[in-house]
């Protein structure tokens, strides 16, 4: 029984810090040295377009293009059905 008590008090004081340290050495080492230093600008490419323009024709583009005709309508129509009798 002193043997077993041993053992697992040597697991719980050696065994599962090293597993965590081993577990977690790499973004230790990640965070000490990163490899990669961060998004860079390119100054070539740099738009003269305010963000709130940019976002707002995105928006505008994203409602023109839903167009549900008969033929997409149906097919959902089907699929939303058939959903409540799956059986999980």
């Amino acid at each position: 029984m002193a043997t077993d008590l041993a053992s697992i008090s040597a697991l719980l004081s050696f065994g599962i810090p090293l597993l965590i340290l081993i577990m977690l050495l790499p973004a230790l080492l990640e965070l000490k040295r990163p490899k990669d230093h961060g998004p860079r600008r390119i100054m070539d490419k740099v738009s003269e377009v305010p963000l709130h323009m940019l976002l707002a024709r995105s928006i505008v583009d994203l409602e023109g293009e839903q167009k549900l005709d008969g033929a997409t309508i149906h097919p959902l129509a089907k699929v939303i059905a058939f959903l409540p009798n799956l059986e999980v």
